[in-house]
């Protein structure tokens, strides 16, 4: 009883100096790796957007309860250029310097294949929102992501191409530089062709960031006389593709892959990309509760409606801090393993991972229609 006086007399004394025996708080940081500058700079906007989001809701509802010492996140953002090189580097510094649990990125398939095998080194859990070629969390255990991958988006334009749009023929233009792209077109060809369709042009170029003249390929494949034009680019680079298909009388139906997300699609291909269509990861236009509360909160905090990308930043960032929070750590395996076995809900869906990291989620399709992305369908996996 005389130590129990003791202590509370000490807790008053330390109270009276301002100190107080309050309980233990704590900071840990948290890396994101978006294209913040270049091309690609709406991406990298998006995806800042969505994981700061959901930093600050994590943190506003108490955080997460490590070693009995409350824990909130600190979260750091680096700017990869949508460069690998750059990617790298900024891998080391969250990693080396920041000391982060974690990192959400990389956008792009090409940064984030930089960064896997660093962070798998390190042991630390890296999840990318939008890399969907297959070989990025073949890197190893640590490396997760929260979208569908390319065999399944291919796929899906492939189908809608052949079932829906009932065109026989197909043309393909594609960055073989970039392993988005370049699978993207892969998984395409592969299956309209499984399914009866042809090919009948299947046409390169290199260095997405640069190239600004298609002229040669479209000529091409205008000559080829397709009936479907397959550009599974980034929004940039595919704007203008369709752009120069139309002045030179290229007029068939367009499609492309998750990589025209972006206002700037309709900014810089105008007229041209209308009726366009292309398989994405969320629509804002879904009527669910959840989805709506999430866009009304977006809209009204960052002044515009979300893209795909900013739901799937948000969603990846929820679901590692949801593993955080389990796990009660913040050892690097103890995150992962609670990765690995979520039963985390999303806005583009709920996150169950197969034997590689990699959700099995649908996909929908969206439609370019008086210059404003339009709902048309979603397809199941």
């Amino acid at each position: 009883m005389r130590r129990l006086l003791a202590i509370i007399l000490v807790c008053a004394l330390i109270a009276g100096i301002g100190v107080g025996c309050k309980a233990k708080t704590g900071v840990v940081n948290l890396g994101g790796i978006f294209p913040m500058t270049g091309a690609s700079a709406t991406f990298g906007a998006s995806s800042k957007n969505g994981t700061a989001m959901a930093v600050e809701e994590f943190n506003t509802a108490g955080g997460a309860m490590v070693g009995g010492v409350k824990t909130t996140i600190n979260y750091i953002n680096e700017d990869d250029t949508a460069s690998p090189e750059v990617g790298a580097s900024a891998a080391h510094k969250l990693i080396d310097n920041d000391k982060v649990i974690g990192i959400i990125g990389a956008v792009m398939s090409k940064v984030s294949l930089a960064v896997a095998p660093i962070a798998q080194s390190a042991g630390v859990p890296e999840i990318s929102p939008t890399s969907t070629n297959a070989k990025v969390t073949l890197v190893g255990d640590y490396i997760f992501r929260a979208c569908f991958i390319d065999p399944f988006q291919g796929t899906v334009m492939a189908n809608y191409a052949y079932n829906t749009l009932k065109v026989k023929t197909a043309a393909v233009l594609y960055d073989n530089g970039n392993d988005y792209n370049k699978g993207l077109a892969e998984f395409f060809k592969a299956g309209f062709e499984k399914i009866g369709g042809k090919v009948v042009a299947y046409e390169a170029f290199t260095d997405e960031e640069k190239t600004v003249d298609y002229k040669a390929q479209l000529t091409v494949i205008k000559a080829a006389n397709p009936e479907f034009l397959y550009l599974p680019n980034y929004y940039g680079s595919a704007a203008l593709q369709l752009k120069q298909a139309r002045e030179m009388g290229l007029n068939v139906p367009a499609g492309g892959g998750d990589g025209w997300d972006s206002t700037k699609l309709v900014e810089i291909g105008g007229a041209a990309v209308e009726g366009g269509v292309f398989s994405n990861h969320f629509s804002k236009d879904d009527k669910s509760p959840k989805v709506q509360a999430f866009v009304a909160k977006y809209t009204t905090k960052y002044g515009e409606a979300p893209d795909a990308l900013a739901a799937l930043a948000y969603d990846a960032a929820g679901l590692f801090l949801d593993a955080f929070k389990t796990a009660g750590s913040i050892k690097g395996s103890d995150i992962r393993d609670a990765m690995k076995n979520t039963s985390f809900v999303g806005i583009s869906g709920a996150y169950k991972f197969d034997e590689n990291r990699d959700p099995i989620k649908s996909a929908v399709i969206i439609k370019i229609v008086n210059g404003q992305q339009t709902y048309l369908t979603t397809v199941n996996p």
